[in-house]
């Protein structure tokens, strides 16, 4: 998945209680409700392996 900001590739960033996207070129971060009508096929299977995503 691409980053809205620079086109960067996002990564999936697991935290102690939560879960996140961060860019690997800009690193700006992005909960995974802001970007979640982007996710592509690729991010959503990663994000499939946590029972459960954290809002802040």
């Amino acid at each position: 998945m691409k980053c809205p900001e620079c086109e960067g590739k996002l990564e999936v960033l697991r935290l102690c209680r939560k879960v996140l996207l961060r860019c690997g070129t800009c690193r700006r971060e992005y909960q995974v409700h802001e970007v979640a009508g982007e996710l592509d096929r690729e991010t959503e299977e990663l994000l499939a392996r946590y029972p459960a995503i954290i809002y802040d």
